[in-house]
């Protein structure tokens, strides 16, 4: 298979990869309503079932790089879509509390291969970075977007098991038509933007610090928002609701994420970072301080809003460090980024629960939204650093 064709293909089963990364992590928190239905357990004590998944996303994502260096890109990605498969059909097969935490733990625990082997191989096979990372991120937001809704119509209609077995066969499929169809890692085909030099800078610990600080807090915000959308439009816009409007409203949110990443990827092939920073992170606490004090459409405002700040972040985040970072260490590098960004979701699960419990969701928002404010000021930090050395401004890629 010539280098084209391998690029090709891998970006595309790349892309499929990140859709079904965030739609299988995102189908319990609204089969949760559903669960709580049938068995008569607390939203609380449910959504607490899921804190190893989320702890496994986070802490499993550091040795993920390193995996990867050791038994090839291809192969890894192979055992995230054979391990979500089954780990989705050992979470419709749980019974009890216990059997729940375990499984959804595994799931965690294979979620966390995605994003630091996916993202190496999209920057090493992108043709234009901006462009296909703006692309590799509808595809991921589509899957957040979907997975509300799809996890309700399938709970709604065949029972919540059924929105477990059908992605779970789905992942499984995926699987094997990757080991067929991809026969290795390969090289880029075309221009290999990802095997650019990367940018220098006259203060790297200070711009790492400051990029730490914003993946963390993004961290927080992301997951804070991502994993208790369904029940906070269940409890901003109506009780009276059913799921799979809920579900269907909840995926509305997602979408006008999915675009903001669309075109944050092409104006990364355009502009300063830093200035890009800067610009989008000043949504985030805007829209999350607007949806924590509303209820009704001005919330659902309020939370399309720092979705698309949310999401077109995540385009900016990943673009740093192919920019920054040296082709040989970004494998190491994205696993120590998904690490720091996805550790926060260990204890946003349980603190969801706590929060709700004593605020309601307008705490959960108002804490959501002072993270938002944390990412804001560290992106100012950046763009002053960066304007401060002698290579100014992040130029825009080749």
């Amino acid at each position: 298979m010539d280098a084209e064709t391998l690029s090709r293909r891998t970006l595309r089963f790349v892309n499929v990869a990140h859709a079904l990364d965030h739609f299988v992590l995102l189908i319990y928190p609204t089969a949760v309503i559903a669960i709580a239905s049938q068995t008569g357990l607390g939203y609380g004590e449910l959504i607490g079932l899921a804190t190893g998944a989320f702890v496994a996303f986070g802490l499993c994502s550091l040795p993920m790089g390193w995996l990867a260096d050791r038994f090839g890109r291809r192969n890894m990605l192979a055992v995230f879509f054979l391990g979500y498969g089954l780990s989705c059909l050992g979470v419709a097969s749980a019974t009890t509390p216990l059997s729940f935490a375990l499984w959804l733990c595994v799931l965690g625990l294979a979620s966390a291969i995605y994003h630091p082997v996916g993202s190496t191989m999209l920057v090493t096979h992108a043709r234009r970075l901006g462009r296909d990372l703006g692309v590799n991120g509808v595809w991921g937001n589509l899957g957040a977007a979907s997975a509300s809704g799809v996890t309700a119509l399938l709970a709604a209609t065949a029972g919540w098991r059924a929105a477990f077995v059908v992605p779970g066969l789905v992942c499984l499929a995926c699987g094997a038509a990757f080991l067929a169809l991809v026969p290795g890692d390969g090289e880029a085909g075309g221009r290999k933007a990802g095997g650019a030099a990367a940018i220098a800078v006259s203060r790297p610990w200070a711009l790492m610090a400051l990029y730490a600080l914003a993946i963390f807090a993004g961290g927080v915000t992301f997951n804070l928002t991502t994993i208790s959308l369904p029940k906070v439009i269940d409890e901003g816009v109506g009780h009276a609701l059913p799921l799979a409007l809920i579900g269907s409203l909840a995926t509305v949110v997602f979408l006008f994420g999915a675009l903001m990443q669309l075109a944050m990827g092409r104006l990364i092939d355009r502009f300063s970072l830093p200035a890009l920073f800067v610009t989008l992170s000043v949504l985030q606490p805007l829209g999350l301080g607007l949806a924590a004090l509303s209820t009704g459409l001005p919330l659902l405002a309020g939370l399309m809003l720092a979705m698309t700040a949310i999401y077109g972040q995540v385009v900016i985040n990943d673009a740093m460090i192919a920019r920054y970072v040296p082709p040989a260490y970004r494998a190491r590098a994205y696993s120590v980024r998904y690490f720091v960004g996805f550790t926060a979701s260990g204890f946003v699960v349980p603190a969801i629960a706590v929060l709700h419990e004593r605020g309601g969701f307008a705490l959960v928002l108002g804490i959501a939204a002072a993270c938002g404010a944390v990412i804001w000021l560290s992106a100012i930090g950046f763009l002053r650093l960066t304007q401060g050395g002698p290579r100014a401004a992040l130029a825009a890629a080749e």
